[in-house]
């Protein structure tokens, strides 16, 4: 295998297999560190590879599921030249030419990179948390909603997000429990006053999820309430757990360009980033959308900015 490339892609969800499947049909031979099947923040194909089916995604009318997606995403980049290897990136040298990334012991070189490194939704910490996903435990609204077409669910979490997602979700279920621990939400106030004047919203405050409950498919929760002590449990078909998100950006601090939160800054209208021939799309810059098809859409246009940028260099 070759040690310089002129592109390496890093990450492997629906951003970076865009790029990988444009940039192969440039004739540039991408080569793709996909990340770790063990790892839960790099692995190969992403988040989707934790979804179930996939019913929003352009062209499967009859839905897909998720790694079924994400395998014919890296098939198609195979087909035309891309190449992978299933290990995570462990660090990263951008400060001269040509570019460097490291993987443990060996030492990738390339003209370009393309960082599509994603984001990880932050979890509970609870038990089953990772065996239900996609099984009635969410952790996106735009994704699963239909799902639960005139069932009760319940959505944790104080911010911006978990309100915008309990209130969307009221298009779908019966019922919609907001969860939150404190007794204030974090939420603006134009997001407040949507949620507690929505009748098909419930708020139990100063509550928190201690336990799930469901052996193949989630069937409800129990809650504690934090001032009193008090336990109790409640009957629901789906949890969403909206409390943030985190962007696979530590290898790259210091280096890149990025918001407090971690989220790489790319310039306007473009997949350029501070560093000349590095690239970012998907997830990993954007904390708007999170969808498959936008980050697809963000990895064909790192991959045409990387293709012209090297055709200026040479």
């Amino acid at each position: 295998m070759s040690q310089h490339h002129r592109v390496i892609i890093i990450g492997s969800g629906p951003a970076g297999l865009t790029a990988a499947i444009y940039t192969a049909r440039a004739n540039l031979a991408p080569f793709v560190i996909e990340g770790e099947p063990s790892s839960t923040s790099d692995q190969p194909g992403g988040q989707l590879m934790l979804t179930t089916e996939v019913e929003n995604f352009p062209g499967f009318p009859e839905g897909i599921m998720g790694p079924e997606l994400m395998m014919r995403f890296r098939d198609q980049a195979a087909k035309f030249g891309a190449t992978f290897l299933t290990a995570k990136a462990t660090k990263v040298e951008f400060g001269e030419k040509p570019l460097r990334v490291h993987v443990r012991d060996e030492v990738f070189t390339a003209d370009s990179v393309i960082v599509s490194t994603g984001a990880q939704s932050l979890m509970l910490g609870l038990h089953d948390e990772e065996r239900l996903i996609g099984h009635g435990l969410s952790t996106c609204a735009t994704c699963d909603g239909f799902f639960f077409r005139g069932k009760e669910i319940a959505v944790v979490g104080g911010g911006d997000s978990a309100i915008e997602e309990a209130s969307f979700l009221t298009k779908f279920a019966s019922k919609v429990t907001l969860i939150h621990r404190r007794d204030s939400f974090r939420a603006s106030k134009i997001m407040q006053d949507r949620a507690l004047n929505n009748p098909k919203i419930e708020v139990r405050w100063n509550t928190a999820v201690s336990e799930i409950i469901g052996d193949d498919q989630l069937q409800g929760v129990k809650l504690l309430d934090t001032v009193t002590g008090a336990q109790s449990t409640l009957d629901i078909a789906g949890l969403f757990i909206a409390i943030g998100h985190r962007p696979n950006t530590d290898v790259f601090k210091g280096i890149l360009d990025m918001e407090d939160s971690g989220y790489l800054i790319t310039r306007p209208d473009s997949t350029y980033t501070n560093i000349p021939g590095v690239f970012a799309c998907g997830d990993v810059k954007d904390h708007t959308y999170r969808q498959a098809i936008t980050a697809a859409g963000s990895g064909c246009m790192a991959a045409i900015d990387a293709e012209r940028w090297l055709e200026q260099q040479h």
